[in-house]
């Protein structure tokens, strides 16, 4: 994808024994005072940050890596029961194999869980964390205000919950904007708030393309389940890694190694929220999924009441945390509040 790569970028195999990586790169000036290593969310890839990378300070060296079956990584296949330790590892060999040390990490929507899981498996990689509109603690869908599952299967969450139309035209490489269900829709539709224009969209759409579909990869495979909708999480895939059986980072709160913690995220984030419309249990409450059996039973999850939970007993546990909300702003607040979001990363980093 060299023919996406913005002037000032640079773009390298990185082999390691885990995976083969691609990994962006605007180097510093000289010898960095600071390296941040950027992490990417579902359906995008490194190409994301490039804006936000090169509008950094000469001195701060700037990373940004591939997930395995995004971008111009590798494609490999994705164990979910796992969580999102197939992502969280590939990183940390990225970093031993570029001998990084401890350095500020940033982690976007999925990415954002995949630094979270680095943080309690390797805290020697961590000097600081920054959350982007991250996923919950306990996963995506499926759980109460205090993480603990609605199903004992996880019912409504994992792989079976993509919308198959949206996959189809994922694989086809669809870059047109007549169907609701095509890439630069969603992207606009979701990624975004409503009405923001951006000279890169051609790319963000490109980035999406560039997502390894199938059972492996996204959105994964799926199980049935007798609870409401009918589906549960299957083992195999990137949905799946999310799904709150698999998945849960809350332990952060014990972990020793209590790195300062930034948490940015935008006011009309579509995809994470207290009233997703990503969550099958909201969209049972709205009404587009028929049978929704009831608050009591499949409240949507409140995903945001429980980030703020993790954070807050985070803080009280010894860490430094920080929460921004951007106002007119979606799920992607680099490229939506570029200066804003800089501003706040830099502050943070020191």
């Amino acid at each position: 994808m060299s023919g996406t790569l913005l002037p000032g970028i640079d773009a390298r195999a990185v082999r390691t024994s885990r995976y083969t990586a691609n990994v962006l790169e605007r180097p510093a000036a000289g010898d960095p005072l600071r390296t941040v290593l950027f992490v990417h969310g579902n359906v995008s890839s490194s190409l994301f940050w490039q804006p936000l990378m090169l509008s950094l300070p000469e001195g701060v060296r700037a990373l940004a890596v591939d997930l395995r079956g995004f971008g111009d990584s590798e494609t490999l296949p994705v164990d979910a029961t796992r969580g999102v330790r197939d992502f969280s590892d590939d990183v940390a060999a990225v970093a031993d194999e570029l001998d990084l040390g401890a350095v500020h990490v940033v982690g976007w929507s999925l990415g954002g869980g995949v630094v979270m899981q680095l943080l309690l498996d390797r805290p020697d990689l961590v000097a600081s964390l920054t959350l982007v509109s991250p996923v919950s603690p306990y996963g995506f869908g499926g759980t109460a205000a205090d993480g603990s599952l609605l199903n004992p299967d996880a019912s409504g969450t994992g792989g079976g919950g993509a919308n198959p139309d949206f996959v189809a035209r994922l694989a086809a490489g669809d870059t047109g904007e007549e169907s609701p269900t095509s890439p630069r829709a969603v992207y606009r539709s979701s990624y975004v708030a409503p009405g923001f224009v951006s000279e890169y969209e051609d790319l963000w759409v490109e980035s999406m393309l560039s997502t390894a579909t199938g059972p492996d990869n996204y959105p994964g495979d799926a199980s049935a389940s007798e609870h409401w909708p009918g589906l549960a999480p299957g083992t195999r895939g990137i949905l799946n890694t999310l799904a709150p059986t698999y998945f849960d980072t809350s332990g952060i709160v014990d972990a020793p190694a209590k790195p300062p913690i930034l948490w940015i995220h935008g006011a009309v984030d579509a995809i994470v929220g207290d009233a997703s419309f990503f969550d099958l249990n909201q969209l049972g409450a709205a009404g587009i999924i028929p049978g929704w059996p009831g608050d009591q039973v499949a409240p949507p999850q409140p995903m945001l009441v429980q980030t703020r939970a993790v954070l807050d007993r985070y803080a009280a546990a010894g860490g430094t945390t920080r929460e921004v909300v951007f106002e007119d702003c979606g799920h992607s607040a680099h490229i939506e509040k570029p200066d804003e979001f800089r501003a706040e990363l830099l502050a943070w980093i020191g």
